[in-house]
């Protein structure tokens, strides 16, 4: 049985997923919080599988409270719901440390797929919209220590962030392309490997960078400055 907190200032909105999660037979509501602050309280109470975020709260919003659910240590899992051509933040929020978001006028089968998705471990945005998303917020990022310097400084001794440097040249390949969009399909056509081998190479990548899932790991080749924006 996955365990889900909805978190939500609009209580229609909370009453229309609570019918929608409560009609599964594997899923079960465990509470519903109206701001930040709350959903907070309420995760350390119920220590839920999923839960369903927004962004815009009152008070404490739903990047904070991300934040701090996943700085606590919790096993919980964030899913931001939110209005992607409207909503600039969602990027910030997968920087929180949430494990993939969806858009509030999804069909209900991608939610629940989406919650299914995340309680098990795995990131719910697809590699195309996921490429697109930081392609258009990249400039959310702060400096990268490892960003080229101006052309008129002296260029200092390149120091690679110390978790690129465990990872094997092969790793480093499929991380790159898995930021770029690839899925494990077409990094395994296109690198003429197994499929079994790509998954493989990601759970190890994932494990090297202490990234939480696929999402953070594409956010971490940005960061580092692995891969730029096209």
């Amino acid at each position: 049985m996955t365990t889900v907190l909805i978190a939500d200032d609009q209580p229609m909105q909370r009453f229309g997923f609570r019918m929608l999660l409560e009609s599964q037979d594997d899923m079960t509501v465990v509470d519903e919080a109206g701001n930040g602050t709350e959903a907070v309280r309420l995760v350390d109470r119920h220590r839920p599988d999923v839960v369903l975020m927004d962004i815009r709260m009152p008070g404490l919003d739903g990047i904070e409270a991300t934040r701090r659910i996943i700085t606590a240590g919790a096993r919980t899992r964030v899913l931001i719901v939110t209005t992607f051509d409207l909503d600039e933040y969602a990027y910030e929020g997968l920087r929180a440390g949430a494990s993939g978001f969806l858009v509030k006028d999804a069909q209900p089968e991608e939610l629940l797929a989406g919650i299914r998705a995340v309680a098990s471990g795995d990131a719910v945005v697809a590699p195309s919209l996921t490429r697109r998303l930081l392609d258009a917020y990249i400039h959310h990022l702060p400096a990268s220590p490892t960003a080229a310097p101006p052309a008129s400084a002296p260029a200092p001794a390149r120091r690679e962030d110390p978790r690129l440097a465990s990872l094997t040249e092969r790793e480093r390949e499929i991380l790159t392309v898995i930021a770029q969009g690839w899925n494990n399909t077409e990094i395994a056509t296109r690198l003429h490997l197994a499929e079994s081998t790509v998954k493989t190479h990601v759970t190890r990548i994932l494990a090297k960078t202490g990234s939480r899932d696929r999402v953070q790991a594409v956010i971490l080749a940005y960061d580092t400055g692995l891969v730029t924006p096209a």
